[in-house]
């Protein structure tokens, strides 16, 4: 049986969906990937898979400029013949999705978040909303990473209720992410792990910051993540090397191996504007790391609040510098009570074996129907 697997990325094929990827090749099904070409690529080919280039910016939408994936992705689509595709993110599920259809090749759709378009209300937005609600009458399944996301995909009536349903995220490897032995910093440290747009609450984060260390707080704020200026929604360079000239963060760069930084951390911040299941988070949480995150779709449905982190609200940079402020002052008890509890739920719920095992069964299912 060949599958397809579609991203915008092929980092995030490995980082994120590489045991998957290794599930379906040890149970013999012919793995395609399609994602342009980065310095993962070789990777994913060296594990096994056929691996095919596209074009694709991952940056901003704009659906009379993407809608040239529809070609691009169809001449695959018809070359490969694969039995069945799965897609990821915004682009490949509406485009992707439009492309097979031509083909009647069956599809299942994995909406990791919901993206700009739904932050927003223009005429871009509304033009990538109706293009959801069409290509969505295609997939055999669509798969959601939180049940905020599925509801208002159902109450707009974009995607059949047949057809929809719910994962935890990616899931997330215990193996790879263990429980770190609790150690406190003289200095408290908070980390925020993103790349550095402005939807990451990273502006919220910098000028929270700020405040703490006029009220004097003796603590350590670091940022590790991409600088993606280029991105509609990025933060500027120049910006971003004002704060650290200032010294109002220390930025660590970017790392294939986020682990180290994890354990060097007391607390991991991400103060986001809506996720799908946030990644960082549950590498955080499955670390036994305490948390503080904004209490919205994808956040809150992997931090309970005063449990295993503390819940911030949207864009309220005062509420954020008094949680981070009440974070640094608990007593050690407290922050080894909030990681385990964060390790424990992880455990639980956002094991990646339970999506792995889904998403077989979904496609043994579609195998034995087609």
């Amino acid at each position: 049986m060949k599958v397809a697997i579609v991203l915008n990325t092929s980092w995030n094929i490995y980082n994120f969906r590489m045991n998957f990827v290794k599930a379906l090749l040890a149970k013999g099904y012919e793995v395609h990937t399609i994602a342009p070409l980065d310095d993962y690529t070789h990777h994913l080919v060296e594990n096994g898979c056929i691996h095919h280039r596209i074009t694709m910016d991952s940056r901003g939408a704009n659906p009379i400029k993407d809608s040239a994936l529809i070609v691009e992705l169809y001449s695959i689509y018809r070359k490969v013949r694969p039995d069945i595709i799965l897609h990821y993110t915004v682009k490949p599920n509406v485009y992707g999705t439009l492309a097979a259809s031509l083909l009647r090749i069956p599809v299942i759709n994995n909406v990791c978040g919901l993206g700009t378009v739904f932050l927003k209300n223009n005429l871009i937005s509304k033009i990538a909303i109706l293009l959801y609600k069409f290509a969505f009458r295609f997939p055999k399944k669509v798969f959601f990473q939180n049940p905020e996301d599925l509801q208002l995909f159902l109450n707009k009536k974009l995607v059949p209720a047949h057809t929809a349903d719910l994962l935890p995220g990616s899931g997330i490897d215990l193996e790879k992410f263990k429980p770190i032995e609790f150690t406190r910093n003289k200095s408290f440290t908070f980390l925020l792990i993103s790349r550095l747009i402005t939807d990451k609450g990273v502006l919220e984060y910098i000028e929270a910051v700020k405040k703490l260390k006029v009220q004097g707080l003796n603590a350590r704020f670091q940022i590790l993540g991409a600088k993606d200026p280029k991105h509609k929604r990025g933060i500027k360079s120049k910006v971003i090397d004002g704060w650290i000239q200032a010294g109002t963060i220390e930025y660590l760069g970017t790392t294939d191996d986020v682990r180290h930084f994890i354990g060097n951390a007391d607390c991991i911040v991400l103060p986001s504007y809506r996720e799908g299941t946030p990644r960082t988070l549950l590498e955080a949480a499955s670390s036994s790391k305490p948390i503080i995150a904004t209490d919205v779709p994808g956040c809150h449905n992997v931090v309970n609040h005063n449990v295993n982190g503390l819940l911030c609200k949207l864009k309220d940079v005062e509420d954020l510098a008094d949680k981070m402020n009440e974070m640094a002052s608990l007593d050690d008890a407290t922050l080894q009570r909030f990681g385990a509890n964060g390790r424990k739920k992880v455990e639980q719920e956002f094991n990646e074996t339970l999506v792995i095992n889904r998403y077989i069964e979904t496609l043994t299912a579609l195998k034995v129907t087609a």
